[in-house]
């Protein structure tokens, strides 16, 4: 498996679940990862993972070593040369690229080519994620980076991590009847779901009582999260009357050491529990009544599957896709969101006191929404294994 990972959380923490799911007796899976975080993550049995250099995204188009100082351009061939000398090495039956078609600046490309042409027998699977982006921006990039010429070439299928209905790449992309022929939707990514011991042992770590309410805030990796945080603090400086409910902040790893110290300052005047990183983040989702978060898919993905009330704060910048995800789940009551040019400390604590109030109508969508992800990747697994014998 294949994880550029040039920051944040979501695509390794994606990664994790999808090996877990695929882990089994007799499968040995390598994880490919640029996260400077995959070392905090227990790895059960018969999965590992070989670390590549790590690089942050300046721009759509411009990335930078993380930790050593040297020229991007040495950096990428280093990334490069250790995917190949991996795959070659380990002779995968299946290899899955996360997201990127390509890799990071077609790191990637090399190992597909030399996969097609050595091991043709291997599947080669890119999973995409239900919303990379807007049509318009995404035409363009594939076109740019000849993306759609790989994906007929060199991919044996694609898996899309979403529901056609909810939002279909193959008309908003324009893919080819070529390649959506290749193309299995697979529904929404399921994580774990605690127990109720383990839910009340969380409510009770952070002194929540039977008839109080739980706000849990996170933004993910953190990177560009203090907005969120920020006013979500300044909601609760400007409040007279009492708060009717206790609040958990999670600020995530990558959010610069300034922004989280600040944030941790005023949290602490106001009794706020402040966490850079909580272990077994799918317990402080299920002990929440609500989940205010942005709109990343890993993290939508975890709400759901604790079926919690949650209130989305999707970016919209550098891509459109947090947004149109938040659009597609709240047309079905399966979130609540506020755009980021109306996100206010005002518009914050009317959404928040509207849902706690109300928490039914998205408890009810979510309890119909079925996450079908695994279910359909077994099946795919087994398509390959009979296509075999």
């Amino acid at each position: 498996m294949y994880c550029h990972d040039t920051y944040g959380l979501g695509h390794i923490r994606r990664t994790m679940a999808i090996a877990e799911h695929l882990r089994g007796r007799n499968v040995n899976i390598l994880i490919l990862t640029g996260s400077p975080i995959v070392g905090r993550f227990a790895f059960p049995e018969q999965i590992d993972f070989v670390r590549i250099p790590g690089m942050i995204k300046k721009t759509n188009d411009e990335y930078q070593p993380m930790s050593i100082k040297i020229n991007p351009r040495h950096a990428l061939d280093i990334r490069m040369n250790i995917i190949t000398a991996t795959a070659k090495t380990f002779q995968p039956q299946l290899f899955i690229v996360d997201k990127e078609p390509l890799g990071l600046r077609k790191e990637v490309l090399p190992t597909l080519q030399w996969l097609r042409r050595c091991l043709p027998r291997t599947q080669t699977v890119l999973g995409l994620r239900d919303v990379m982006d807007d049509g318009v921006t995404v035409k363009q990039d594939w076109q740019k980076k000849g993306v759609y010429d790989t994906l007929q070439s060199l991919y044996s299928e694609i898996w899309v991590y979403g529901i056609k209905d909810y939002y279909d790449p193959i008309r908003e992309y324009d893919i080819p009847e070529s390649i959506s022929k290749k193309m299995r939707f697979t529904g929404y990514i399921p994580r774990k779901v605690p127990d109720k011991k383990a839910v009340k042992e969380v409510r009770k770590e952070q002194g929540i009582k039977d008839n109080e309410k739980m706000v849990a805030v996170t933004t993910g990796g953190g990177g560009d999260g203090y907005p969120v945080m920020d006013a979500y603090l300044s909601m609760l400086e400007s409040e007279r009357a009492p708060i009717p409910f206790k609040s958990v902040l999670v600020t995530g790893p990558f959010m610069p050491v300034n922004e989280r110290l600040s944030l941790s300052k005023r949290a602490k005047r106001l009794g706020v529990r402040t966490y850079r990183f909580y272990r077994g983040m799918e317990k402080m989702l299920a002990a929440a009544d609500l989940v205010i978060g942005m709109g990343g898919y890993n993290t939508v993905c975890e709400i759901l599957s604790q079926r919690t009330p949650c209130l989305i704060i999707p970016r919209e910048n550098p891509r459109k896709e947090q947004l149109i995800r938040a659009q597609v789940l709240n047309a079905r009551n399966l979130v609540n969101f506020i755009p980021w040019p109306s996100y206010t400390p005002d518009s914050l604590r009317k959404a928040i006191y509207s849902i706690l109030e109300n928490p039914a109508i998205h408890q009810e969508g979510m309890a119909g929404f079925k996450m079908t992800g695994f279910d359909v990747m077994s099946q795919r697994l087994e398509h390959f294994r009979s296509k075999k014998e």
